[in-house]
């Protein structure tokens, strides 16, 4: 009641100021407000800055991805022709070792089932392998007991004097024969117990037969070229005399020569009747009736070079077998590129033929009887053409090859 009845100019002051202060706050609002609502001048020049270096880095990064990526495919590639380079080289390596590798497989069956020869493999693994110079397998059979002792007792070393020759000349001398029928048998044990006592077989994976000299004489050399490295490999019948020195003075003028086939070159007429010896079966493969084989060597003695002898070894499996060995042998090297040598030493006959050359100075390497496709009763006769036609006995580990 006291405010109103003080009315007058102080009633009016009053009412201004409240407008005023109304006034005032409502002022305040709506310049607050467009304050909250623009930006200051130093954030509006600072967006655009942003804004250009977030543009900026995101196209940075676009280019960094495409540099990482970049990298990443040259790596690839780079990686890519690593591997085929690598590829390319392995393929080379296996190339260089497939023949010898494949030679290894294909021949430990050859002489580790049921050989007594297990020492002379260790001692000649191809790791550190002993060059010799050559290898003598002399073919033998079953029923050839004496046969062999008569060589054991003329020109074949035995005993303390063959190691010797193997270890100080390079020259294996073995009786070579496969196993019988029947493995095991009483003909295999008479064979265990005679090498037991002299130690010089070869034993092969072959089964025993007139027949089958041709698949005999592919299994020697493909057992030989495993167990021993040579530069020749010697296939001799047990009915010719030898003359060891002799004929390892022969062999050692060619062993420059890596593809060599030695011996006595024939070349005798097909035989197309069935009931003549040395007859042909396919005969028909040579031509019309009365043609003649190509070249080879006869089958009483003849060398091959290491090189071929590891041909047969590796291509055993499709070489083909002719009923006769020695045109068998012929076969398989005729269409290589081989030197066939014709040496006549190698083929003597018996005395007075091989005497009258050694009393010449021209002594033979090897002597046998053509019509008798060796010495004719040899178990009597080979003592004396070895009387008459050997060499001289220090020859052997004193001659020069």
């Amino acid at each position: 009641m006291g405010w109103r009845r003080g009315g007058g100019a102080d009633g009016v002051a009053r009412r201004w100021v409240l407008l005023l202060c109304v006034g005032s706050f409502c002022l305040g609002l709506l310049f607050t407000d467009r304050m909250w609502s623009l930006p200051e001048a130093d954030e509006v020049a600072v967006l655009p800055n942003l804004r250009r270096e977030e543009e900026a880095e995101r196209k940075t990064g676009d280019c960094n991805v495409g540099k990482v990526q970049g990298k990443h495919d040259y790596n690839d590639m780079l990686r890519v022709s690593d591997a085929h380079h690598n590829s390319q080289t392995l393929d080379k390596a296996i190339a260089n070792l497939e023949t010898e590798l494949s030679a290894a497989r294909t021949l430990q069956d050859s002489f580790l089932n049921g050989s007594p020869v297990q020492e002379d493999y260790k001692a000649s693994e191809s790791t550190g392998r002993r060059k010799y110079l050559m290898v003598i397998g002399i073919n033998t059979a079953f029923s050839s007991r004496k046969r062999r002792d008569s060589i054991r007792n003329t020109w074949m070393p035995t005993g303390e004097i063959r190691k010797k020759l193997e270890e100080e000349r390079g020259i294996i001398v073995r009786f070579v024969i496969g196993h019988s029928a029947i493995s095991g048998g009483i003909v295999d044990r008479a064979i265990q117990a005679e090498d037991k006592k002299h130690g010089d077989f070869m034993r092969l994976d072959h089964v025993e037969g007139y027949l089958e000299l041709s698949g005999k004489t592919r299994t020697y050399f493909a057992t030989a070229v495993a167990l021993w490295d040579a530069n020749f490999y010697v296939k001799v019948d047990d009915d010719v005399h030898v003359n060891i020195a002799t004929l390892g003075n022969i062999l050692s003028k060619h062993i420059s020569k890596p593809r060599v086939y030695i011996g006595c070159m024939k070349s005798g007429p097909v035989l197309s009747d069935k009931d003549v010896r040395y007859y042909e079966p396919e005969h028909w493969k040579f031509g019309e009736v009365g043609n003649k084989y190509f070249r080879h060597a006869t089958g009483q003695l003849y060398a091959i070079s290491k090189d071929l002898a590891a041909y047969i070894s590796l291509n055993k499996h499709v070489l083909h077998k002719y009923i006769n060995e020695d045109v068998s042998l012929g076969a398989w090297l005729i269409g290589l590129d081989v030197e066939h040598i014709d040496d006549r030493r190698l083929c003597c006959g018996t005395p007075p033929d091989c005497e009258w050359k050694a009393q010449a100075g021209n002594t033979c390497a090897a002597s046998f009887d053509w019509k008798c496709s060796g010495i004719c009763n040899s178990v009597q006769n080979i003592w004396g053409v070895h009387k008459k036609c050997s060499e001289d006995e220090k020859a052997l580990l004193t001659v020069s090859f």
